[in-house]
């Protein structure tokens, strides 16, 4: 967003040799609040970013800036470009229109297709320090220093899971209870029933966010197709709202998984941590708060152990990512986590 305001600054300096992107004038603001009419972002709404989602953006793509000096298309997800929406890309990244300027944004190189990576200036991001991400909580949200420093120094650099940990009670419970699950798998039946409250967390997540969305989206759309307070569609609508209703259902899904996500993210950094600890590594313990279960489980296993379970969740993930029911991809994961 940053790079964007930047080609779209008018600032009256430009003129005088002044470096782009003041933050201040009517063409960043707009860019960086999200509202500039020349600054298109693509986010996926489910678990992929869907072809008929992007023709629309691809067709604006090739149009000339309304008001800004370039047509910028922003694409949040594009690891989540499935063959048929990245073919839908292709040709636009690689002719761009003239004045149009794509910012594909992923986690890493090897998380985009190749086909689209190969047609595209690489620049890599540094990760914020745990100090850096620490201050802007402190800054920014009014989170205090010490709850600021621990969700920071959880979270390894990522901002936005920060930001979620030291200002939802809710999260930081979720957490606790993540980090608690490496003691609770001593038996088979534990390890089922470790998956399960796992699985059952994750869509509890996610039943909390359509709650919030869903109903007023459905409302606000019955208010724009012109149906009365409580009552019937007008004809010919109804394709609309089976297409939020799908939209709906997607991000649910995506939800679920994101929050699995988070859950085996924070436990192979508790496992990492582990392994640091039985190595002798000076590298900064991410999960402080729970260092005697960590030096506990250093203590009892080997190296080579830890390293089993910190694959067998890297198993977990890539199951997810090809759509492997949830309940089973978890269970096998907790018994390879047993296993060791």
């Amino acid at each position: 967003r940053a790079f964007a305001a930047a080609l779209q600054c008018v600032s009256p300096d430009r003129a005088l040799g002044g470096v782009p992107g003041c933050g201040f004038c009517d063409g960043c603001h707009t860019a960086l609040v999200g509202t500039h009419a020349d600054v298109t972002t693509v986010a996926a709404v489910g678990a992929e970013i869907l072809v008929r989602d992007m023709r629309d953006t691809v067709r604006k793509s090739y149009t000339a800036p309304a008001t800004g000096r370039w047509q910028i298309i922003l694409v949040e997800d594009a690891e989540r470009l499935n063959e048929k929406s990245a073919n839908a890309v292709l040709k636009a990244v690689e002719e761009p229109a003239p004045r149009t300027v794509w910012l594909l944004c992923a986690p890493s190189l090897e998380d985009v297709l190749p086909t689209i990576r190969s047609r595209c200036r690489h620049l890599n991001l540094s990760t914020p320090s745990v100090e850096a991400v620490a201050d802007m909580l402190v800054r920014r949200e009014g989170i205090e220093p010490q709850v600021a420093a621990a969700a920071a120094r959880a979270t390894q650099g990522h901002v936005d899971r920060a930001r979620r940990l030291a200002t939802d009670p809710a999260a930081r419970e979720r957490r606790a209870a993540v980090l608690k699950l490496p003691l609770r798998l001593d038996e088979v039946g534990a390890c089922l029933k470790a998956a399960q409250e796992l699985v059952d967390a994750a869509a509890e997540d996610a039943k909390q966010l359509a709650e919030e969305m869903d109903g007023k989206e459905t409302e606000d759309l019955k208010a724009a197709l012109g149906a009365a307070e409580g009552g019937r569609l007008p004809r010919g609508t109804a394709g609309v709202m089976k297409d939020l209703e799908d939209m709906q259902k997607r991000r649910r899904t995506r939800t679920q998984r994101d929050s699995l996500d988070v859950a085996l993210t924070d436990l192979t950094g508790f496992y990492r941590d582990v392994l640091a600890l039985q190595l002798g590594s000076r590298v900064a313990i991410a999960n402080a708060d729970a260092e005697d279960v960590l030096e506990r489980l250093a203590r009892a296993g080997s190296p080579e152990a830890t390293l089993r379970r910190i694959e067998a969740i890297a198993a977990c993930r890539e199951a997810l990512d090809r759509n492997v029911a949830p309940l089973l991809a978890v269970e096998a994961m907790t018994m390879e986590l047993r296993a060791g």
